[in-house]
């Protein structure tokens, strides 16, 4: 439930300059304005399941895109119960609405790609929690090289060229010698990956489906003094998270989903430490990058 620290879930993920929501609770349009994040620029929202906590504030957004005048689709991709609701919800307060919204049914039972464009795909992760739910995996697509400028004009290399040279091509020069791609380019930046696993209880292979991604938000939603309660409500406990990020050999894991009866959550962090060093708490309104894996030092 929302606390004086802590709303509902939601957040949002910027791939190349493309905005991504996952989860909706109460009070993300607040949030979204306290980030001063831009509603027309958010073009995709994944749900994970249909507790309230997680999707009650999306008719609200909905509502206040149509009210800014949006025109542009707007794309869910949610548990299929959750088509009934919408529609429920739109024949009652959504009859003026200015732009469509597109709804996407998906199988939280599956490991599938559910979306894809140029720069990203998203791929579910079948999570184990009191009704239907996964979590999403971000993976970014692979970027050409970088061309050298100063070898470009050293060889005066015509710019109808440079599309071939980022591809792989060499550069035959007038006399015949070979300039070797790598002379001529630099390696783009190693594609990042983020996964986004809520509500779930610790699943002992789960990290053969996340491994080696750069960051990872895994609940944690009691310490160790509650496992029982973990277990009977198919949760995790910060100890289980940290496991499931050590197995996957993530770069970094965010925890998050605190229980309301921890005012200071430190122990959450504690507990995850002493089996993944590179654990760090989550808090409204934090702007985290996804680094490349081999930039991400323990405890940094």
């Amino acid at each position: 439930m929302p606390t004086r620290q802590h709303n509902a879930s939601s957040q949002i993920v910027e791939v190349r300059g493309k905005l991504f929501m996952v989860d909706c609770g109460e009070g993300t349009q607040v949030q979204l304005r306290k980030s001063h994040q831009s509603f027309s620029r958010i073009s995709t929202v994944f749900i994970t399941h249909l507790h309230g906590d997680h999707c009650f504030g999306l008719i609200g957004m909905i509502s206040t895109f149509g009210l800014m005048g949006r025109t542009a689709p707007l794309h869910i991709y949610a548990p299929e119960e959750m088509e009934k609701l919408l529609n429920l919800q739109s024949e009652m307060f959504l009859y003026h609405l200015t732009y469509e919204v597109v709804f996407h049914a998906i199988d939280t039972t599956q490991q599938a790609v559910i979306y894809e464009d140029r720069s990203v795909s998203v791929t579910t992760i079948p999570l184990k929690h009191r009704i239907p739910c996964c979590g999403f995996l971000f993976q970014e697509k692979p970027t050409l090289p970088h061309i050298r400028r100063e070898k470009i004009d050293f060889y005066q290399i015509p710019l109808s060229q440079i599309d071939n040279i980022k591809n792989g091509a060499d550069w035959v020069t007038e006399e015949g010698k070979v300039i070797p791609n790598h002379e001529l380019t630099i390696p783009a930046e190693k594609p990042r990956s983020y996964a986004y696993c809520s509500d779930t209880r610790y699943i002992p292979y789960l990290y053969k489906q996340l491994s080696d991604v750069n960051l990872l938000y895994h609940e944690s939603t009691y310490a160790e003094d509650m496992k029982d309660r973990a277990i009977q409500y198919n949760h995790s406990t910060a100890r289980d998270a940290a496991q499931v990020a050590r197995d996957a050999h993530a770069g970094k894991l965010l925890l998050g989903h605190y229980s309301a009866r921890y005012e200071d959550e430190n122990i959450l962090l504690q507990e995850a430490r002493a089996v993944f060093p590179n654990s760090f708490l989550t808090n409204e309104g934090d702007c985290i990058e996804v680094e490349s894996y081999d930039k991400i030092a323990p405890n940094s």
